[in-house]
């Protein structure tokens, strides 16, 4: 039992006893450290090699007589000569807009990048400092269109394309920027370039020739003649759509436009006629249909037996890419 205030005296050997028996540790003597610099600054000349060369100052326009772009860009700096693989070494880069770099005397191919604008200078570096202003003789383009008469289309449903505006010894022009969404500015060389515009994935599309123009923007905005319709096999106006039903549109002359296999199918057509073959079951059902610009509607095919053909293998088969 314990008492408060109580205190109790332990002989020293006692003490000892209870403590455990532990070494003695011996005295260590630390080795002399050398002087640490505080801070190894990277940037200072003793940790850059290249810190004592002359510095090349650059900048970039989009025409003489613009101002520095700030923004964007990305040099390049490149070995004049190639090497063994054939290809030129690349020295340095910078992303922003002025920047410098510090070249050992020599000669150099230095390259800029706006987007898809660029332009190339070969710069030889001597002991002095140096500055240099690329003009890259560039503008942009902002690619949108409208559905004839001016209805609006999904941005989700149209996409653009830029080509050269040459033809190579096969007749076709060399693709420069594929998928370029709506309202998207794009920046290119100065020239004439042939944009391509596909609302949905089937035959609405439009080609025209622009021209970009040095420190410009070019807003080309172009015209579907085109409308969106919708299909259903229905056994009678207005009813249900029909499950598993095979479609397919064809033009007149009997090319296939698009093929698919469901309930509804979407799809944008170009204006023009049609024949819409729809394929349920061991049934086959058709309608020629006549497609307006700008009206976009759902489409029936009634299932009546006296449009029912038996399937033969002249038919077109089912298929499997969906429709926009």
């Amino acid at each position: 039992m314990l008492f408060a205030g109580l205190a109790i005296n332990v002989p020293g050997a006692l003490a000892q006893a209870l403590a455990p028996d532990l070494p003695q540790t011996p005295t260590v003597e630390l080795p002399t450290i050398p002087n640490l610099r505080e801070y190894a600054n990277p940037k200072a000349p003793a940790n850059n090699p290249l810190a004592n060369e002359p510095e090349l100052m650059l900048s970039a326009k989009l025409s003489d007589d613009g101002g520095a772009i700030s923004r964007g860009l990305v040099w390049r700096v490149f070995a004049p000569e190639p090497g063994a693989d054939g290809k030129l070494a690349l020295l340095a880069t910078a992303k922003g807009g002025t920047t410098s770099f510090n070249l050992a005397p020599g000669s150099y191919l230095v390259h800029v990048a706006f987007g898809r604008a660029g332009a190339t200078k070969r710069i030889t570096m001597t002991r002095a400092k140096r500055s240099e202003t690329m003009i890259l003789d560039a503008g942009g383009v902002k690619l949108n269109a409208v559905l004839s008469g001016g209805g609006r289309i999904p941005p989700d449903q149209l996409r653009f394309s830029i080509y050269e505006d040459h033809e190579d010894s096969n007749g076709e022009r060399a693709l420069i920027i594929p998928d370029v969404k709506p309202d998207t500015v794009v920046r290119l060389n100065t020239g004439t370039y042939q944009i391509v515009s596909n609302y949905g994935t089937a035959n609405a599309v439009i080609r025209a020739d622009i021209r970009v123009e040095a420190g410009k923007i070019t807003e080309a905005n172009v015209e579907h003649r085109a409308a969106q319709l919708t299909l259903k096999l229905v056994r009678e106006q207005g009813g249900e759509a029909l499950a598993d039903t095979a479609w397919s549109v064809l033009t007149t002359s009997g090319d296939i436009v698009r093929e698919s296999v469901g309930a509804f199918a979407s799809i944008v057509l170009a204006e023009g006629d049609y024949v819409i073959i729809a394929k349920n079951k061991d049934k086959i059902y058709q309608r020629d249909f006549k497609v307006v610009a700008g009206r976009n509607q759902d489409v029936e095919v009634v299932a009546s037996e006296g449009a029912a053909t038996a399937t033969s293998a002249s038919q077109p088969a089912d298929g499997e890419e969906p429709l926009d």
